[in-house]
C-alpha cells in the first residue's frame, strides 16, 4: 500500500504543466531580451553623445583659441570684420605661420563651419573668398531659432545688462566680449534634451583700439 502511494506522488510532469512552464520561461525570456536591447540601446545613444559633445568641445576650444587671438589684417583691417548671431569674421594667425589668415565662422545646417582664407602675395594685400578653405569645426549642433551661436558684448559688461548683449549685426568697434552657445544632439527625434557648452572668449588684441583703425 506504501508503495503505490510513493509511485503516485513521484509522478513527472504532465504535457500541460510543461507547456505552461515552457510558456512562461518564452514570456521571461521576451521580456528579458527587450529589457536587454533598451538597455543597450540607451547605452549605446549615450556613448555617442559623449563621444560627439568631446569631438565638438575640441572643436570649440580651437575656434576659441583664433578668436581670441584676433588681430589686425595683412592689409590694415580691423581685427573683427563682422559680427553677427550665427556668423562671425575675423582675422586671425591660426595656424602660427606669421600670415593672417581671414576667419569666416559660420553656422551650415548641424554644423559650424570655418572658412580660411589667406593673403595674397602680391601688394596691396588682399583676401580674395574664391581662395577660402572650408573647415568643419563642430558637427550635430541644433541651436534654437532664439539661441545664437554668437553674442557679443562690450567693455561695459557685466556692470551693464541693458545694452549686453549687444544687438546684432555687432558694431565691431564695441566688441570686446564674445560668448559661444551651441546646443549638441546626434538624434534630437531620439532624445530631446540637447547638451549644451556655453564659452566665453576676450579678444585679448582688442584692448588698445579706441575706434576702428
Amino acid at each position: 500500500m506504501m508503495l503505490k502511494n510513493i509511485s503516485k506522488f513521484s509522478k513527472g510532469m504532465t504535457l500541460v504543466e510543461v507547456i505552461v512552464a515552457i510558456a512562461i520561461f518564452a514570456i521571461a525570456m521576451e521580456g528579458f531580451t527587450l529589457l536587454f536591447i533598451r538597455a543597450w540601446r540607451t547605452n549605446s545613444y549615450t556613448i555617442e553623445m559623449g563621444q560627439s559633445s568631446m569631438t565638438v568641445s575640441q572643436g570649440v576650444s580651437k575656434m576659441i583659441n583664433y578668436i581670441r587671438g584676433s588681430r589686425q589684417s595683412d592689409n590694415g583691417s580691423y581685427p573683427i570684420k563682422s559680427a553677427d548671431s550665427n556668423d562671425l569674421v575675423v582675422y586671425s594667425d591660426y595656424d602660427d605661420d606669421n600670415i593672417t589668415e581671414r576667419l569666416h565662422f559660420y553656422k551650415n545646417g548641424q554644423n559650424i563651419l570655418m572658412g580660411v582664407t589667406d593673403p595674397t602675395s602680391t601688394m596691396p594685400k588682399m583676401y580674395p573668398l574664391g581662395n577660402q578653405q572650408v573647415i568643419i569645426i563642430a558637427s550635430s549642433i541644433v541651436n534654437a531659432a532664439n539661441i545664437p551661436v554668437f553674442s557679443y558684448y562690450n567693455k561695459n559688461y557685466p556692470g551693464d545688462t541693458s545694452n549686453n548683449p549687444m544687438a546684432t549685426p555687432a558694431s565691431i568697434a564695441n566688441v570686446r566680449l564674445i560668448k559661444v552657445h551651441l546646443q549638441i544632439n546626434i538624434n534630437p527625434n531620439r532624445a530631446p534634451d540637447n547638451i549644451e557648452m556655453q564659452s566665453f572668449v576676450e579678444l585679448r588684441n582688442l584692448n588698445d583700439y579706441n575706434k576702428i583703425q
